[in-house]
């Protein structure tokens, strides 16, 4: 069958689309937006008129796409600005009406869930498996292994929200580069108290920082020396510049070195050297979910997360 998912982000809104078959994906179509949907809610409490207009607009264009598509199963849903939003309700109501997709706001340990799912692809994880996704509001962190059920936990730690509140400057000044570390590593506290051998980071801020780090796209591999060197590389350069110089979204230049903070601390926290980079994360464990589940994909996750058979 062909299914699509779009999440909601802090940063972005992104559309994937593709044919699932069992634990195979066949991706045919995958396109973001960036909205800024975490800044709103930290600058007001709430999303607004006009950007609860925007976000519908673009998931209406997404849902043309993935019917013209042929996608027999849509899946909506929502991360860290929707969780806080005071008027996440009025937003949830505007994007159904527009779109005719319900949106599911998503809570910290399912998101955790639907990240495992799309890195495994729905199998069982063969050994003890970490996995992080460094958002624009937050950070996901998910650990399971063969005979450990998934644990999903949530930190209010993302690229997008310490860059408000640390740096004004661009590029970000040497005190500001400094004060992104300390603050990454003081607001990690709430991290999982696990041992963790394999970490797998996903998500835009660590698929981005590839781009940045040459060595780092042939491998798909960030080591704290990697870290450091992308790090110089974006406190040198402008924003406007780096996004040009690096092919990525202007918006996401700017957030990238609080990233960067944010996965020094975690390699830190766990007593790491490296971790590695995969593309796959909540959207391909909300198509794989919904195709193995239905509508009652929500209620299945904790099971779906120790994978299935064909």
């Amino acid at each position: 069958m062909i299914a699509a998912s779009a999440d909601a982000g802090s940063n972005s809104v992104h559309l994937f689309v593709a044919v699932v078959s069992s634990h195979l994906l066949e991706p045919i179509f995958d396109e973001s937006a960036f909205l800024g949907l975490g800044a709103a809610v930290d600058e007001r409490g709430r999303l607004g008129k006009l950007k609860r207009a925007e976000l519908a607009s673009t998931m209406a264009r997404f849902a043309e796409i993935a019917r013209n598509l042929g996608a027999e199963s849509i899946t909506f849903v929502g991360t860290e600005p929707l969780r806080r939003a005071d008027d996440a309700k009025d937003a949830r109501r505007e994007v159904e009406r527009a779109t005719g997709v319900s949106l599911d706001i998503l809570s910290h340990e399912e998101e955790g869930y639907l990240t495992m799912i799309g890195v495994t692809h729905g199998r069982t994880p063969r050994a003890d498996l970490a996995v992080v996704d460094v958002g624009g509001g937050s950070s996901e962190f998910v650990v399971a292994g063969p005979d450990r059920p998934a644990e999903a936990t949530g930190v209010r730690v993302g690229s997008g929200r310490l860059t408000s509140a640390i740096v004004t400057n661009d590029p970000p000044s040497a005190d500001e580069v400094a004060a992104l570390r300390q603050a990454a590593r003081e607001r990690l506290d709430g991290a999982p108290e696990t041992a963790i051998r394999r970490l797998v980071a996903v998500g835009g801020t660590a698929t981005n920082l590839l781009k940045v780090v040459p060595a780092a796209a042939l491998d798909r591999v960030l080591t704290r020396r990697r870290l450091a060197v992308a790090m110089e590389i974006l406190a040198s350069e402008p924003a406007a510049f780096a996004a040009i110089h690096h092919a990525v979204n202007p918006i996401r230049a700017r957030v990238l070195p609080a990233g960067v903070a944010i996965l020094e601390a975690i390699l830190d926290r766990y007593g790491l050297d490296r971790l590695r980079v995969l593309d796959t994360g909540i959207r391909e464990g909300a198509v794989l979910a919904a195709a193995r589940a239905g509508s009652e994909w929500r209620t299945s996750l904790p099971s779906l997360t120790r994978g299935w058979r064909r």
